[in-house]
């Protein structure tokens, strides 16, 4: 048998060039081996020549002719070592381009096309495929119990004490161990059974163990509307959680659905771990909650930046810098900031400034408010326009210092120069990142900034939220002192009935008349700051105790002052940790500062502040509920009356205020009440922080003068919705609000104006929606809500709101029947009456007001169909002729139901089909449609 041997052009050069190789290498060390041993002979023979020359003329001739011999044999040793140098240099470089050179290889096969095809064959029966392993939850690791005693001796004893040694157990173990449960209850004296009514109630507490990650899918309104529930469905699957359990088997990672975080202009929102993220899709959710990277958890930003040190003044001398003006960049390190980025975009900047040895100070800010445009970087120059850069990623920090006029000594910057040589210079391609340096006068800001009226935002994006010098001297604590030094606490409660200022936590009570009735108490009293905010899609809370704890705290010391309490509580949502962080360091300094504590500033006023943190209940926003959850009870709300201003926190006449309402106190005392009740209506004074989120083009946070119109606030501020589509409504006021369609968009924002159309004014939360919602699926949504966080105190909330999901689950699956509508007013009107606190009273208000203003598509989905498409059971996707079987949907499918057929038109696998969405959004062409 003849064996042929092939080989490649690659193989075949390879060889001639190791030949090469060794014959040049051969070529030079035979060459020098003779020079070697035969240089001292030649030596020799050249000296005995030119002696016998010297003695001997005839010797000449001899001499000469050996000479010209030794002579040409160097020459042509030089010319075969110069050639086979060159010979030997060109094949060794050839040798080492072919080692290296790798033949180009097919791309791999996208991930989702090979779990596609591999699910197809196990499918069919062509591969045995393994039977699902059993339900059952993964052992937990042996529980030490010797923490717990310390954790009781630094927290308390107490019944109030309960929900903050909780929280300590869960941080401790990661979860409730029952044995460490039975430890507390012998520590404290607390009976069982109130402990496990109390772990058993908040959603924070869990007594199952959690796996080694916590992944957390945020179904907020402005998450939803973006498709929160195909992101919780995906993650589900990438994580292998069977069905019936919330963590896998191997207790990897446990998966928890949280009411919101907060973040609603990133919407849709994961948080893994510690980490934060927004904008997540579908087919990016591998890397989202891919464990083999490095940690996620990172340091708090607060601590990233010492107290605002010159990058500039720390290199070389510092009275030579002093010469040179400096910049100070500011960088917001709020909450959504950070999740979008902010962070890293800091730390480039710490990192480039000190290699461009710029003269400049970064300093971080709280909440800027312009959350479309966030990571937001502002440049302040001396005289000169402020300049801000856009949606930054590290990848655009150099070329925003780049863009900075140098303002340091002409060493530093021809040192710098020189550094730059071997640092690549801003490429072209710079152009098409969405990050634009633009002056603070550029429209894209202007047209979010001009029309709001800034009071509880004041000096929004200019103060170090931590620092309280930088509050002081912006005006902080002025009205703080201005009411001790005056000592008529009567005064200050005429300024407020003045100002006519109302809660801005829910219905609008006047807040003069609340703080009178606790005036006259008489007792001991106590004030508590309402930072709850449970409202899906709301946040403005948040920002204000992350970027004005001092404001808060100022606003509650005023109002302690008027009303004579000596003791306050601060209950904050667990999920808002940055809040309780800066509102502790303010209680803190605050405290360092004698601006808390006994004798504030010398007078005879003492007040003791108290941070409690919430365990995830939706119904504790009610002051009542809110109230039983700090004196450490299940959050229940109570009968009223007698209302917490008579009967509150242990029996005591208690003030149950929002942060919002307090922080206007302070700008109130400063400015005065008729320049407050300038703005806004005759019965709505004042401003309204809003957090504008949804299918808008500029969300962000915003406060405006109450009486602005829905129109002016979605399109003027806002932006209105995206190019293609239809402003459809508006949903105000959380689960307790109502939708309110664009045809009642020159409806004025303000409480009675809002009441009339069926909605509320609640927290603030407004989330726009555009004809892609569907107003069935927001009803059902909100009552699903509803349902899931009543107390279950009272029949006709927990039955009523119940019956009510049922039949709104079965509108969008198809399953309507004749007389749906009709039941749905019934339970509405029933559950609206028959409710115990204002969760239950409002809870129908979504369904009402989508039922009174979209009847149509209520009757549509009757007839099996969904307008807008968002009702899973009610469509499907299907592939037009318009395909050019590029493959984009196959390689984006996550469940591979789209076979991946190149250059022909592709079909979708019904059966395997989840409606995410993504072959339609990601499809080039346009050729995906729902029908």
């Amino acid at each position: 048998m003849k064996i042929v041997i092939r080989k490649s052009p690659r193989s075949l050069a390879l060889l001639l060039s190791a030949v090469a190789l060794v014959i040049a290498t051969a070529v030079l060390a035979i060459d020098f081996s003779v020079r070697f041993t035969t240089a001292s002979e030649q030596a020799k023979r050249l000296r005995t020549a030119e002696e016998a020359a010297r003695n001997d003329p005839a010797a000449t001739e001899a001499f000469n002719l050996e000479v010209t011999q030794q002579t040409a044999q160097s020459l042509a040793r030089t010319r075969r070592q110069r050639a086979a140098g060159i010979a030997l240099l060109t094949a060794a470089g050839i040798c080492v381009a072919l080692v290296k050179w790798r033949k180009p290889k097919k791309p791999p096969l996208p991930t989702t096309v090979i779990n596609t095809v591999a699910r197809q064959v196990s499918n069919n029966g062509s591969a045995s495929s393994a039977e699902q392993p059993p339900h059952v939850e993964f052992a937990p690791p042996p529980i030490d119990l010797a923490p717990i005693e310390p954790i009781v001796t630094r927290i308390g004893r107490e019944q109030r004490h309960l929900i903050p040694l909780l929280h300590a157990i869960d941080h401790e173990y990661h979860y409730l161990p029952p044995s460490a449960l039975s430890q507390l209850a012998d520590l404290t004296g607390i009976p069982r059974p109130q402990i496990a009514e109390v772990a058993t109630f908040y959603s924070r507490f869990r007594t199952r163990p959690r796996g080694k990650h916590l992944v957390q899918v945020c179904r907020g309104t402005a998450c939803h509307v973006y498709g929160a529930d195909l992101i919780l469905e995906e993650t589900r699957r990438l994580l292998n959680i069977p069905p019936g359990s919330d963590t896998d088997l191997e207790g990897n990672a446990t998966l928890e659905v949280v009411g919101c975080l907060g973040c609603c202009t990133l919407a849709p929102v994961v948080r893994v771990d510690d980490r934060v993220v927004g904008h997540t899709e579908v087919q990016a959710l591998p890397s989202v909650v891919d464990w083999s990277g490095p940690a996620s958890v990172r340091e708090d930003g607060d601590q990233m930046l010492s107290a605002t040190a010159s990058q500039g003044a720390s290199n070389g001398r510092a009275e030579e810098n002093n010469k040179f003006v400096s910049y100070e960049i500011r960088v917001g390190l709020g909450s959504c900031c950070v999740a979008g980025g902010s962070r890293d975009v800091l730390e480039s900047l710490q990192r480039e400034l000190k290699a461009q040895r710029l003269n400049a100070t970064i300093k971080q800010v709280g909440c800027v408010g312009i959350c479309h445009l966030t990571p937001l970087v502002e440049v302040v120059r001396p005289n000169a326009e402020p300049i801000v850069a856009t949606k930054a990623t590290p990848a655009d920090v150099r070329r925003i210092v780049r863009s900075l006029p140098p303002n340091v000594p002409w060493r530093k910057r021809w040192r710098s120069s020189v550094t730059n040589l071997w640092q690549p210079a801003p490429s072209a391609d710079m152009a098409i990142t969405p990050c634009d340096i633009i002056p603070t006068s550029d429209l894209r800001v202007r047209r979010f900034i001009d029309p709001q009226i800034r009071i509880v935002t004041e000096h929004s994006g200019v103060m170090d939220p931590t620092s309280l010098e930088e509050y002081r001297a912006r005006d902080g604590f002025v009205a703080l002192n201005r009411v001790l030094q005056e000592h008529e606490p009567a005064s200050i409660l005429d300024a407020v009935e003045r100002s006519g200022l109302r809660g801005r936590g829910g219905a609008g009570f006047p807040t003069a008349t609340k703080w009178r009735r606790l005036q006259q108490a008489i007792g001991e009293k106590f004030l508590v700051c309402n930072g709850d905010e449970g409202d899906p899609g709301a946040f403005m809370d948040r920002m204000i105790m992350e970027s004005y704890a001092y404001r808060v705290l100022e606003g509650m010391a005023i109002a302690a002052y008027a009303l004579g309490v000596a003791r306050a509580y601060i209950y904050v949502r667990h999920e808002y940790p940055l809040a309780v962080r800066r509102l502790r360091n303010a209680i803190e300094r605050m405290t360092s500062e004698n601006l808390l504590g006994d004798h504030i500033l010398g007078h005879d006023f003492s007040l003791h502040v108290e941070i409690v943190e919430g365990g995830g209940a939706f119904v504790c926003g009610e002051e009542t509920a809110l109230l039983q959850s700090i004196m450490g009870h299940r959050g229940t709300p109570q009968l009223r009356p007698p209302y917490p201003v008579e009967s509150g926190l242990w029996g005591r006449p208690t003030l149950v205020n929002n942060a919002e309402t307090l922080a206007n106190v302070p700008w109130i005392v400063r400015n005065g009440p008729e320049r407050f009740a300038a703005y806004g209506t005759a019965t709505s004074k004042g401003t309204k922080v809003f957090s504008l989120a949804g299918k808008v083009r500029r969300g962000g946070l915003i406060e405006v003068p109450m009486g602005m119109t829905i129109r002016q606030v979605v399109e003027e501020i806002g932006g209105n919705v995206a190019d293609g589509k239809r402003f459809k409504a508006v949903q105000i006021g959380g689960p307790s609000g109502g939708c309110i369609p664009a045809s009642l968009a020159e409806t004025p924002i303000d409480y009675e104006s809002l009441r009339q159309v069926g909605a509320i004014m609640g927290s603030g939360g407004l989330i726009v929606l555009d004809d892609d919602d569907c107003m069935v699926d927001i009803a059902r949504y909100f009552l699903e809500f509803t349902q899931r966080e009543s107390c279950g105190h009272c029949t006709f909330c927990r039955v009523g709101t119940r019956k009510l999901l049922d039949v709104l689950e079965r509108l969008c699956a198809g399953h309507g029947k004749r007389g749906d509508l009709k039941e749905i007013e019934a339970l509405c009107h029933s559950t609206t009456m028959g409710s115990l606190c204002g969760l239950g009273k409002t809870a129908p208000n979504p369904v009402l007001t989508t039922l009174r203003y979209f009847r149509d598509e209520y009757e549509a989905h009757l007839a099996g169909r969904c307008p807008a498409g968002r009702c899973k059971a009610l469509i499907r996707y299907d592939v037009t002729r318009d395909c050019t079987g590029c493959t984009i949907c196959a390689q984006k499918c996550p469940v591979g139901a789209i076979a991946a057929t190149p250059y022909r038109q592709h079909w979708i696998d019904p059966a395997i089909c989840t409606r995410c969405d993504v072959c339609r959004t990601s499809c080039p062409e346009d050729a995906i449609r729902v029908v």
